[in-house]
C-alpha cells in the first residue's frame, strides 16, 4: 500500500505574529516554524502505525513551499516517512496548493491520502476536500479513527452532536484530527536516517490561484478587567448592557 501524507509548515503557536507591507504579508523574522500539528500528530503518525502493522506499506510526504520548508519535511522523515516531495511554489491559495498535491497523488498512484483537518495558521479546512475532488476520489473529513481491512477502510468521524462510522473502499482522501493517533517524538535513529532519505524538489504545474490576500488584521487587544462589588448588581447589569453589550 502507498500512502501520501500532506505536510504543512506553520508558525509555532507561541510565535509573536506581526505583518508587513501595509499588512499584506506575514512577518517571518524571528518566527519558529513547526510541522502543522494536525498533519504531524494525527495524519503522519496514523500512517506510521499502518506501516508498523504492514511493513510493505510505503509512506511518502508532500509539501508545497520554497526551500525553507526542507527542515520541516526532514523532521517528518525522521518520524517515519520513507521519502518526501516538495513542490517548489510559494502560495497560500487553497486551490493552488490542492492542485499541486493532487498532481503528485496522480503521478504516484497512492491508495490513501492523509491530510490534517486544517492548518493552525489559516484554519481553512479546505485542502482535503479539494484534493479529493481533483482526484475524483471519496473524501472523509474530521476523522478520529481509521482502521483498514484489506482495501476497505472503516473510519469514525465527528458530526454535529455525535460520531459517524463510514466504510469506504480505497483509494480515499481522509482529513485527520485529534483521536486518530498520539504525538510521537523522533528518536536518534530516525533523525540520523532522515538525512539520507530522498527529498525531491519538483516544479509546480501551471494552475491559476483563485484567491489572494488583500490584508491581514490582528484581533483587538484584550480590554482590562473591571471588578464589580458583588452587592452592586445594578452596576454589573449596566456594564454588561452598555459596555460588554451581551444583554
Amino acid at each position: 500500500m502507498k500512502i501520501l501524507v500532506c505536510i504543512s509548515k506553520t508558525p509555532d503557536t507561541t510565535a509573536k505574529i506581526a505583518f508587513t507591507d501595509n499588512n499584506t504579508k506575514f512577518a517571518q523574522d524571528g518566527v519558529q516554524w513547526i510541522i502543522n500539528p494536525y498533519d504531524e500528530w494525527y495524519a503522519l503518525v496514523r500512517a506510521i502505525e499502518l506501516k508498523e502493522k504492514d511493513p510493505s506499506t510505503v509512506i511518502h510526504l508532500v509539501t508545497v513551499g520554497p526551500a525553507d520548508a526542507d527542515p520541516i519535511i526532514r523532521k517528518a522523515l525522521a518520524l517515519g516517512g520513507d521519502e518526501a516531495i516538495r513542490v517548489n511554489a510559494d502560495s497560500h491559495d487553497s486551490f493552488y496548493i490542492a492542485a499541486q498535491i493532487a498532481e503528485i497523488a496522480k503521478q504516484g498512484a497512492y491508495d490513501l491520502v492523509f491530510t490534517g483537518k486544517e492548518t493552525i495558521d489559516y484554519n481553512g479546512s479546505s485542502i482535503g476536500g479539494m484534493v479529493a475532488e481533483l482526484l475524483d476520489q471519496p473524501y472523509v473529513s474530521l476523522a478520529t479513527k481509521f482502521e483498514l481491512n484489506g482495501t476497505v477502510a472503516t473510519i469514525d468521524r465527528e458530526i454535529e452532536g455525535g460520531e459517524e462510522t463510514c466504510e469506504v473502499s480505497l483509494p480515499v482522501v481522509v482529513s485527520c484530527q485529534k483521536g486518530m493517533a498520539e504525538q510521537r517524538i523522533p528518536n536518534m535513529k530516525g533523525i540520523m536516517g532522515a538525512r539520507t532519505k530522498p527529498l525531491k524538489a519538483v516544479e509546480p504545474v501551471a494552475v491559476d490561484a483563485l484567491t489572494s490576500v488583500a490584508s491581514f488584521e490582528l484581533p483587538p487587544a484584550k480590554a482590562g478587567v473591571k471588578l464589580v462589588d458583588p452587592e452592586n448588581v445594578g452596576e454589573l447589569v449596566r456594564l454588561l448592557h452598555e459596555e460588554a453589550k451581551v444583554i
